[in-house]
């Protein structure tokens, strides 16, 4: 349930003010912000806890897979869990080198088998962007996880 400070809405219906949509989004929280700049091939730290079983849980990085229509109007994220150990050699799971574009600190594995949809509020902080060359190799390797086959053949 959301609360607002009652004297500041009356406050503004009763102004003449021609910025009322500015002043509204102050008073109710900008929602719109946050949707807007998470984009698909951002790595953000995340709350992947609590969890089940084999989940990846803790606070570690994930890379948005959600395309940025979903990422821009949805209160979730589909994302993949991403590790610094060294996993079996799968082809879900995908390697990416630290540094400036990812932001990671260590080298690091996109385990495709670990998706997962969180609420916004689990993203933590952005550590960088994978490029469109990584994000292409890593869609391949989500038709894998799925069992998807992609033809270009119109039939």
């Amino acid at each position: 349930m959301m609360t607002t400070n009652l004297s500041n809405v009356k406050r503004i219906l009763n102004s003449e003010r021609s910025d009322f949509l500015s002043e509204t989004k102050f008073i109710f929280g900008n929602s719109e912000n946050n949707n807007t700049l998470i984009k698909k091939g951002d790595i953000y730290y995340a709350n992947l806890s609590p969890v089940v079983g084999s989940e990846q849980g803790g606070t570690r990085p994930i890379v948005v897979i959600q395309n940025d229509v979903g990422n821009r109007f949805s209160p979730t994220v589909i994302v993949a869990a991403i590790t610094s150990h060294d996993k079996r050699k799968l082809p879900t799971h995908i390697k990416i080198k630290s540094g400036n574009d990812s932001g990671l600190p260590k080298d690091s594995v996109v385990l495709l088998e670990q998706i997962r949809t969180l609420d916004k509020k689990r993203l933590l902080s952005k550590l960088g962007t994978l490029n469109l060359n990584m994000m292409q190799i890593i869609d391949e390797a989500l038709l894998v996880s799925f069992g998807l086959s992609f033809s270009s053949k119109n039939t």
